[in-house]
């Protein structure tokens, strides 16, 4: 009689061959079967088609001849070496916040992150531009990688890098308006060259750093227990929330001068930034109200219980537990707000879309819109994207799912 010891193979079902993916998620019955093999076709041709006209009929000379206008605008040649010390300073920014967060793991480069790195040095050598652009590329991913070593051997040793990292971003954001307007030593540059990618980006950031304390302000405004400051939050938001964005910028730009003397006007691009970060407060302040009223009543009695005063009790449970709730929705109206900054173009500001508009319209490249347009989707797409990873990378860190 021979004994029998139990297998250690894992259950067919969850063992995570691709066969076995397959089988559990598209061909787990007759019509999932079908669905999948249909829809499977149309894409596949709809996919054929793409490739064969991007390679066949496609005329993608209209992106190299106008890379300047759709990165920067009508911003001076001559400054462009600001830019670049500005992408540098990002580039070494980054890179520290990198090694900050991956101070606590035995690898900092991954087999992930070095694949993306390649394919941004790849994609930076084969870029249509001059060759020094080509090796300042490059080197933009080589300061990342070394200030990404750099910055996790310094978190060894000093327990306040993030902090010090932090307040360097905070710092930096100042350093960028001054390469970027000029002023304090460097020719001034006005807002109104600023175009292209240049002007989205700059959009979008300053209006999510201005948007999210006013949102969060708003929702506690709401949640107030002060009659005045919750009716007056409650008509903000919901006046705001009721008028298109298309208004609110239409508003900034042509009501906002009428109220201010001829010196003390701002520029357009100023005006813009306000009528976003408005109205995205409104919808940022509903995000974070739902977080607020998800955390259960008994957190508060019993941080009461504890001797915490109502701001304490706010500002240390209550609301950091609020916005790590709030994370995907917040995400989401801060990719909202970066697609948003399209409507600009509407009141004649030439951002990524407005520029493109304008190359489409020169009579060198008429007929040109669909390259045009795939090529600031993909854009758009791989910004977004990334900000996508990034909510789901916090979220991961934070536990959310608990």
């Amino acid at each position: 009689m021979t004994a029998t010891s139990p297998s250690t193979a894992p259950p067919l079902g969850n063992q995570s061959t691709p066969i076995v993916w397959l089988q559990k998620n598209l061909f787990n019955s007759w019509f999932n079967s079908i669905l999948t093999l249909v829809l499977g076709g149309i894409l596949a041709w709809a996919l054929f088609n793409l490739v064969s006209w991007a390679f066949t009929e496609a005329l993608w000379e209209v992106i190299p001849a106008n890379l300047p206008l759709y990165f920067a605008g009508r911003y001076p040649a001559s400054e462009y070496w600001r830019l670049w010390l500005i992408l540098g300073l990002i580039s070494a920014l980054a890179g520290l916040s990198w090694g900050v967060l991956a101070r606590n793991v035995s690898f900092l480069f991954t087999r992930g992150s070095l694949i993306v790195l390649g394919v941004l040095a790849v994609i930076g050598v084969l870029t249509p531009t001059p060759p020094v652009y080509r090796l300042l590329i490059v080197g933009l991913i080589v300061i990342c990688a070394g200030t990404a070593w750099l910055g996790r051997e310094l978190a060894r040793r000093l327990p306040n890098m993030a902090q010090w990292v932090s307040l360097a971003w905070a710092l930096s954001f100042f350093v960028v308006l001054w390469l970027l307007a000029g002023g304090l030593g460097l020719d001034q540059v006005s807002a109104n060259n600023w175009g292209g990618l240049l002007l989205t980006l700059i959009l979008s950031v300053v209006s999510i750093v201005l948007s999210f304390p006013l949102g969060v302000i708003l929702a506690l405004g709401r949640q107030s227990s002060l009659p005045v400051v919750r009716w007056l939050s409650t008509i903000y938001i919901e006046l705001v929330r009721g008028v298109p964005l298309i208004a609110i910028l239409f508003m900034g730009q042509v009501m906002i001068p009428l109220f201010l003397p001829e010196g003390a006007r701002p520029d357009r691009v100023l005006r813009a930034i306000v009528g976003l970060t408005l109205f995205t407060a409104a919808y940022l302040a509903e995000s974070v109200r739902g977080g607020l009223q998800a955390i259960p009543r008994g957190q508060v009695e019993a941080a009461r219980s504890l001797g915490l005063n109502a701001p304490l009790t706010m500002g240390f449970i209550v609301l950091p537990q609020a916005l790590k709730i709030a994370i995907p929705a917040i995400v989401g109206q801060f990719i909202s707000l970066f697609q948003d900054t399209t409507l600009v173009s509407i009141v004649g500001l030439l951002e990524l879309l407005g520029i493109s508009r304008s190359i489409i319209s020169n009579p060198e490249f008429l007929g040109r819109h669909v390259e045009v347009y795939l090529f600031i989707g993909v854009i758009y797409w791989v910004l977004c994207y990334a900000m996508s990873i990034g909510s789901r990378k916090i979220e991961e860190k934070l536990h959310t799912g608990h």
